[in-house]
């Protein structure tokens, strides 16, 4: 009977252990074991870092996700710091229940038509919470556009357009056929990557350039 019992405890251990590691990875995922269908970069994508290297790591993103903002000074470190060793992507894929989402999304487009599309995508999540939310957040923007020089009355216009509308729904498809459901999503040269940490980030872009 005891050892009937003793069996049946270590049984329960075993099976609570993998219960335990299965959500562990489902909370933290580091990398997917299958290639995704990411779309190419293309001339419309937003990169910076180094556009010759053989690494790639893109981001679907939401202006308006707080994970987004937690995320966003750990990409900046990593772009200034390891950015010779890979390009950075930024794509836009503002989600349906984040109300500003899509107005911040045209604003940083419209501001890349002026050459300052990396200045505005930094204010808007430096600033995250002064907008979000706010029922003037064009305003925002636009005051944000002031402060970086734009033509206001170009910047307006550009906004507003059907062209900059089109970019940020290209995005977006490209995003859902990729598999994204939610914000941030990374992919580093077609991986799935969540990283839970700066370090985590240096270590896989490192790997990926081994």
């Amino acid at each position: 009977m005891k050892r009937i019992l003793l069996w049946f405890i270590v049984i329960i251990i075993v099976i609570s252990s993998v219960w335990a590691l299965t959500k562990l990875q489902e909370r933290y995922p580091q990398t997917s074991s299958t290639t995704s269908t990411v779309d190419s970069i293309s001339p419309s994508d937003w990169v910076e870092g180094n556009k010759d290297a053989k690494t790639t790591l893109i981001e679907y993103g939401d202006f308006q996700c707080p994970a987004c903002g937690v995320y966003y000074p750990w990409v900046k470190k990593l772009v200034d710091d390891n950015g010779k060793m890979f390009q950075f992507v930024y794509r836009y894929f503002p989600l349906q229940q984040h109300a500003q989402a899509k107005d911040a999304a045209y604003a940083a487009q419209a501001a890349g038509k002026q050459g300052k599309f990396w200045e505005m995508h930094g204010m808007l999540y430096e600033h995250q919470n002064d907008w979000s939310g706010a029922n003037n957040a064009k305003d925002i923007f636009e005051g944000y556009a002031k402060t970086l020089n734009l033509n206001i009355g170009q910047f307006d216009q550009d906004r507003d357009s059907q062209d900059t509308k089109n970019a940020v729904e290209k995005d977006y498809q490209s995003g859902v056929k990729a598999g994204v459901n939610s914000t941030p999503t990374f992919y580093l040269n077609n991986k799935k990557i969540q990283p839970v940490n700066y370090q985590e980030f240096v270590d896989l872009i490192k790997t990926a350039n081994k």
